[in-house]
């Protein structure tokens, strides 16, 4: 008998453990952590297409206080950016900027059996953003069969938008 409350325990904890796993199934960003006032590399993985169709563009929308967008290129790709006002201007370097990218998107195509990255180089703007904030950066993912939005900032979702946690600065 104990063993078979032993092994019921076990099988519950390894369940349990599944659970709070992540899903890997949605597009997320490779560093989930960045100090504000610093400079972050936004590496966006996409896992697959969109219910077995390829991926022809991926969007990305970028919040506000993520400054001074620098979207690296991918060979066979498109790179387009979107560029408007900030809420506020914001000090780099010394020089005041008003506005900037707030979309990035690269068009191609990705096989559903395939997996990429894509990137920008960004700074995270003080006094925007804080530490112990959470940046949530919506993604839509068209295909050429549909449209995947993860764009979701409630937890826990199905369609989570990635997510960077604002670290005190070092």
């Amino acid at each position: 008998m104990n063993r078979l409350v032993l092994r019921a325990a076990k099988a519950a904890a390894i369940l349990a453990a599944l659970a709070a796993m992540p899903a890997f199934a949605h597009v997320t960003l490779e560093t989930k952590q960045a100090p504000v006032g610093s400079y972050y590399k936004a590496v966006f993985r996409v896992p697959h297409g969109c219910a077995g169709s390829p991926t022809l563009k991926v969007r990305v929308r970028v919040p506000e206080g993520v400054i001074s967008i620098k979207p690296q290129p991918k060979p066979g790709w498109t790179l387009e950016t979107v560029k408007g006002s900030y809420a506020q201007p914001y000090t780099v370097h010394g020089a005041q900027i008003t506005s900037g990218v707030k979309e990035v998107s690269w068009s191609g195509k990705l096989l559903d059996d395939n997996y990429d990255e894509f990137v920008f180089q960004a700074y995270l703007a003080e006094p925007t953003l804080k530490p112990g904030q959470v940046l949530y950066f919506p993604v839509v993912q068209e295909c050429e069969k549909g449209v995947e939005r993860w764009i979701d900032t409630a937890s826990p979702s199905d369609k989570p938008a990635p997510s960077l946690k604002l670290l005190p600065k070092p």
